[in-house]
């Protein structure tokens, strides 16, 4: 049986996640700038929830690109 991973922001101790902070934020994205699944990045339910809220609010505050790496 597989043990199930912690969550890495329970870990850290922080109590909520910043949509200014875009190193933590870009921690948890892909590198073209998909929000990861929670089955992959290891994170309880709650700080998902915050996750994908404060990524999107970054997203429109234009301090996370929508998309990255597009080369056309």
């Amino acid at each position: 049986m597989r043990r199930s991973k912690t969550c890495p922001i329970c870990e850290s101790g922080v109590r909520i996640v910043d949509y200014k902070d875009e190193r933590s934020l870009s921690r948890f994205t892909t590198e073209r700038g998909k929000i990861l699944p929670a089955r992959l990045s290891g994170m309880c339910a709650r700080h998902q929830r915050q996750l994908s809220r404060a990524v999107k609010r970054a997203r429109h505050l234009a301090l996370v690109p929508y998309v990255k790496g597009t080369s056309r």
